[in-house]
């Protein structure tokens, strides 16, 4: 093992990014962010980034490191993830790897045997043998909490190549790190309210204007809808396919269930302590990380 790391981990609107900043500043840490959409400069409010103002002084790093429309594999993170961490840990800080993407967090903190070895060329003609159910089926069997419309052929088949171009390999793991993770989380009725409540900040704060301004500079409409909820149906906002009230009702209703998958993906990790967010979640995280941190 090369060190200790904290995981802070759960579901969108949860409150894992502020909770992961005010552990860090009281253990002096740095927090690595674990968002497949983060790493992406100009992707700010579709993605929930935190803000400067938010980080409270506290470091951040995997934020903003690709352009929109770069090619980023989860291969890419985990190496880029692990030099961050080992960076912070030979500098006598405390990394906190926090974040809600399910395959992100567990290549890391796991230690997923990833390469960067090149996709099969054969795999295409295999994969279109198979009709597209069975092909989601296969997706959803390696990425539970994928956002991926599931009468999308070309996109499912997309996503398994990526898959495999990763040569991702669930049950090969070698932990890097002697890891704590802690769970963030709310009930139902409330996750649906602070989601909505979210949403509709984010839409005033400029959520629009930032796709747009993303389409006129050059991004392609392919990579904004492959980035699902936020960027996909504001796209289809803007193209005109959707009016807006049902944009944000849709996108509402998409952004419900992807957490209620994020729920069923964390809620596999028996090592997760899940923290009761209507008491002193904070207390509770502390005294978690106090007691991980002291332990030898």
């Amino acid at each position: 093992m090369n060190g200790k790391l904290i995981v802070i981990c759960g579901t969108n609107a949860s409150g894992k990014s502020g909770l992961g900043v005010e552990m860090a500043a009281r253990f002096g840490g740095e927090v690595v962010s674990a968002d497949s959409r983060q790493v992406f400069e100009r992707l700010d409010l579709g993605s929930g980034k935190i803000t400067k103002e938010e980080m409270n002084g506290v470091p951040h790093h995997l934020i903003d490191v690709c352009k929109p429309g770069d090619f980023f594999s989860m291969a890419d993170f985990q190496k880029l993830s692990y030099a961050a961490i080992d960076d912070i840990l030979a500098r006598g800080k405390v990394p906190f790897l926090v974040g809600g993407t399910g395959l992100y967090v567990n290549a890391v903190a796991d230690g997923y045997e990833l390469s960067d070895r090149a996709p099969d060329l054969t795999l295409r003609a295999h994969l279109e043998t198979f009709d597209t159910p069975r092909l989601y089926e296969m997706l959803k069997e390696q990425l539970p909490d994928t956002d991926i419309d599931p009468r999308n052929r070309n996109r499912v088949m997309r996503a398994l190549e990526r898959l495999a171009a990763d040569d991702y390999h669930p049950g090969k793991r070698t932990p890097r790190y002697e890891t704590l993770k802690i769970g963030v989380s709310w009930d139902r009725e409330t996750l649906k309210q602070r989601i909505d409540e979210r949403l509709e900040r984010r839409l005033q704060q400029g959520m629009v204007k930032e796709v747009e301004d993303l389409l006129r500079d050059g991004c392609s409409e392919e990579f904004l809808m492959k980035l699902g909820l936020e960027y996909r149906y504001l796209t289809r906002y803007i193209k005109g396919e959707l009016g807006y009230d049902q944009m944000v009702l849709e996108l509402g209703n998409a952004i419900k269930k992807f957490a209620k998958r994020q729920v069923t993906w964390f809620k596999k990790d028996k090592d997760i302590h899940w923290l009761d967010m209507h008491t002193d979640a904070a207390g509770q995280a502390a005294a978690l990380i106090e007691a991980f941190l002291q332990n030898p």
